[in-house]
């Protein structure tokens, strides 16, 4: 791709585009990790796709939205590794599957449960979602810098969906199993990075607990996920993200 090409989907010139980026779901906690930087700039701006590149830490970083589920986040995902990303970190909400995780606690990811929807079009299952080795230490070690040692920490449950329809859902099942928390966009990401040989990872706000409820399913009455409490460990994740990155220039 020639350097004044833009990005077809993200639109951004790849030369805009660090080798380190964060990606978070929603546009307006793009913007709210920008706000982090030095120097922030927006570099590209089309649907739910929302990028920033600045400093942090003296490293280069780029903060991009990839919108919700698997298919859109793929999108945001391809496109920066097409601009050169080597290095990612998800940063995220989730809902808690470990009865003993608070609302607003932090979760590392060491790996996927693939039941978003995307990534086995993408190759069979077989195939691991494995975050890597590089950016779990990262993570940790940046956490542990701010006074948070011992986070919770395995495998996340990646959905293709939100609310349960006709069909039963499995969190129970993966609930079970040991899964930790359960959110939308994981294992696409660290497939595909697994996939072009980069390194990808993720962390986790909890916004709610779902072991903690007879029916393990989000009840459309009850779930807040813009509470306070989330949105300080919102902060938090953000800033120990940043971190991260940072530390694996």
């Amino acid at each position: 791709m020639k350097p004044e090409q833009l990005l077809p989907i993200l639109s951004v010139s790849p030369h805009q585009i660090a080798p380190r980026a964060l990606v978070v779901g929603d546009p307006q906690r793009a913007a709210r990790a920008a706000g982090m930087l030095d120097r922030p700039e927006q570099v590209g701006k089309n649907r739910e796709y929302l990028t920033f590149t600045g400093a942090y830490a003296g490293t280069q970083l780029t903060i991009a939205s990839h919108g919700i589920g698997g298919p859109a986040a793929s999108v945001c995902f391809s496109e920066l590794f097409q601009a050169g990303v080597h290095t990612v970190i998800r940063a995220g909400t989730c809902g808690a599957l470990v009865e003993s995780i608070e609302d607003g606690q932090l979760i590392l990811a060491t790996g996927a449960i693939r039941e978003d929807g995307t990534s086995p079009n993408l190759i069979p299952l077989a195939y691991p979602a494995i975050a890597h080795r590089h950016i779990i230490q990262a993570l940790e070690e940046s956490a542990a810098d701010r006074g948070l040692e011992a986070l919770p920490t395995g495998v996340v449950l990646t959905q293709s969906y939100l609310y349960p329809a006709v069909l039963p859902s499995t969190t129970d099942l993966w609930m079970q199993a040991g899964a930790v928390c359960v959110e939308m966009e994981l294992a696409t990401l660290l497939v595909m990075a697994g996939l072009n040989g980069l390194r990808a990872g993720g962390i986790f706000t909890s916004d709610g607990n779902l072991a903690r409820r007879r029916d393990p399913e989000v009840d459309p009455s009850t779930y807040d996920p813009h509470r306070e409490i989330v949105s300080q460990g919102i902060d938090t994740m953000l800033r120990i993200a940043l971190d991260a990155l940072a530390r694996l220039s």
